[in-house]
């Protein structure tokens, strides 16, 4: 049979017509032109916002991390600085499933953790995750070199503080973002921190940086500051705290030294302290700056002031006799001494920090009279030395006191204040009546005081400070080999819930040296003392003396005393303290 062709098939054979044709040729003709357009737009007039589509996608700008600025003490030996260190970041869709436990539990010992803490770091569903911040250089290239995919490394910085705990409560500390804390990293983290830079990076669909494309605007690192704080003091001071801690089985102590002519701190310093180098167990009571936050009644340490009062208004002299007794009745209540006397002069009641001729001296005020003079000397003020946490104590408004009131906080109770601001009121009597502005940083200038006193009633009020410490004072184990010094005794019973507890005290002493020509300001206290005594001649004095010694030596001051032991070791050890009615106070 014959084959029959399709086109020669009359009934098979379409005719299409020509228009329908025509109609393909011109769609296809148009869809050509418009992807042709389309192609142009999209390769040409409209790439910029597919180019942002695009950069948003893979396109990362990324913080580059300041280098924190030093903090320095007087000297310019580096109390805090920081080292480069590294984040070790982990890209966990990265990380091999089939990772070889040997390799696990190599990086997991780098890292410092457990195995099974590292598999549920790399097991979560985030993009990226820190395994680890703040690694050692050391550390992280051995990191590096276990060469396991979607492991990755940062830089960053970690603080160093060289001091450690000696130094802790001055300098503070950061966290681990390089964030003050406490001390001055908190206080000045303006000027410590500087402004970090950013640069652009191409990023892969993991997250990970693949590729610099350069920097945006560099990093500013932060400013050094340099504190008035001396290292070698510091630590001196702090040694000597901790001593009086151990050797009393006290609960707390802290020591304040100021320069009295220029009003710099050079150290301040606190037991219980924390090492600001390891943030495990950076909180609790060690953290507290209590030479600035803590407020206790000072105790006989205020006598000078009332004292100094009475003389400007020239109601006694130094040499005014007056009789004491067994007890002076104030309202209803008698005020005592630990030991009768029958007659004091102005001087002596100094020396044997009577609570009764203090007491009779302030009754002779007007009680706006002490009110100002403690206000003058910063009492019920909080320090303005750009210090965190410093507080004001508590100075009532001379219109609400009662004669009782008026009469106890002549020898210090009534009234609270901060073992810096007892140190700081001081120094009117070691600069001839003026209030020096105190400063945490190192100054080149003698700065101008506040008059306060006649220079006339600082220099008797020195004379008489001295006494305190020689014989027949309460303080003579604050005595220092080749310097004079003065000072007064404090101790006061602690507060405890709407009264005082019996038998917790705490003692100061605060003092200056040399007594020639003062230069420096001293205080010292001794929280909760449980052992070998209580009172500020037995507990504090010591350190004080301890204290003054090395100051004055890395000063360079020259002696001005015989280099010999004023007091007999007998005389030393003849009976101190006191007990009265209202409280105790020496």
């Amino acid at each position: 049979m014959p084959q029959i062709s399709f086109s020669s098939t009359p009934n098979l054979v379409l005719r299409l017509p020509m228009w329908r044709s025509r109609l393909v040729l011109f769609l296809i003709f148009v869809g050509f032109i418009a992807l042709s357009v389309r192609a142009v737009w999209v390769q040409g007039f409209g790439n910029s916002f597919y180019e942002e589509k695009g950069n948003k996608a893979t396109l990362r700008s990324i913080e580059m991390p300041a280098s924190r600025g030093k903090i320095l003490d007087r000297h310019g030996e580096v109390l805090a600085t920081s080292l480069l260190a590294k984040a070790i970041i982990a890209f966990p869709d990265a990380v091999p499933e089939d990772l070889s436990k040997e390799k696990l539990s190599q990086l997991a010992h780098l890292l410092e953790m457990s195995d099974a803490e590292l598999k549920k770091k790399l097991s979560s569903e985030r993009t990226q995750v820190f395994l680890k911040r703040q690694v050692d250089l050391e550390v992280a290239k051995q990191i590096k070199e276990l060469g396991i995919p979607g492991i990755a490394q940062n830089n960053e910085y970690r603080r160093l503080y060289p001091e450690g705990e000696a130094m802790a409560h001055v300098v503070g500390f950061t966290n681990v973002e390089d964030k003050g804390q406490e001390g001055m990293e908190l206080a000045r983290e303006k000027d410590l921190a500087g402004q970090p830079g950013r640069r652009r990076v191409i990023q892969d669909r993991l997250g990970r940086y693949v590729e610099g494309l350069g920097v945006i605007h560099p990093p500013k690192d932060g400013a050094d500051i340099q504190l008035s704080i001396d290292s070698k003091v510091q630590f001196l001071a702090f040694n000597e705290i901790k001593d009086a801690v151990e050797k009393h089985h006290a609960k707390a102590a802290g020591a304040v030294v100021l320069d009295a002519q220029t009003g710099e701190i050079l150290a301040l310093a606190n037991w219980p302290t924390y090492n600001p180098n390891s943030r495990a167990h950076l909180s609790g009571e060690q953290l507290r700056n209590r030479v600035l936050t803590d407020t206790f009644e000072p105790g006989s340490t205020i006598k000078p002031f009332t004292i100094s009062t009475a003389l400007e208004k020239g109601i006694v002299q130094p040499n005014t006799s007056m009789p004491i007794g067994k007890s002076y009745v104030v309202g209803k209540k008698a005020i005592t001494d630990t030991h009768p006397y029958g007659a004091l002069t102005v001087a002596e009641v100094i020396q044997k920090s009577s609570n009764i001729g203090t007491a009779k001296m302030a009754m002779q005020l007007q009680p706006q009279d002490m009110w100002e003079m403690f206000q003058s000397v910063g009492l019920g003020q909080a320090p303005n030395i750009g210090f965190p946490g410093a507080v004001a104590g508590r100075l009532r408004p001379y219109k609400n006191w009662v004669p009782m009131d008026q009469a106890i906080m002549s020898f210090g109770y009534g009234l609270s204040a901060s073992l810096f601001q007892m140190a700081r009121a001081y120094t009117i009597f070691a600069r001839d009546g003026e209030l020096v502005p105190a400063t945490i940083y190192k100054s080149n200038a003698i700065p101008k005081g506040t008059r306060v006193l006649s220079a006339k009633t600082a220099i008797q009020m020195r004379e008489m400070l001295e006494t305190v410490t020689q014989a027949g004072g309460t303080a003579t184990k604050a005595q220092t080999i080749g310097y004079r010094v003065g000072g007064k005794t404090g101790t006061a019973h602690k507060v405890e819930g709407k009264g005082y507890a019996g038998n917790k005290y705490r003692g100061f002493f605060v003092g200056m040296a040399p007594m020639s020509a003062p230069r420096i300001v001293v205080a010292v206290m001794v929280d909760e003392p449980s052992a070998g005594g209580h009172y500020g001649g037995e507990v504090a004095a010591p350190a004080f003396s301890n204290i003054v010694a090395g100051t004055l030596r890395s000063m360079n001051i020259l002696p001005d005393s015989a280099v010999k032991q004023m007091v007999d070791k007998d005389l030393q050890a003849a009976p101190v303290g006191v007990a009265h009615k209202v409280s105790l106070s020496r």
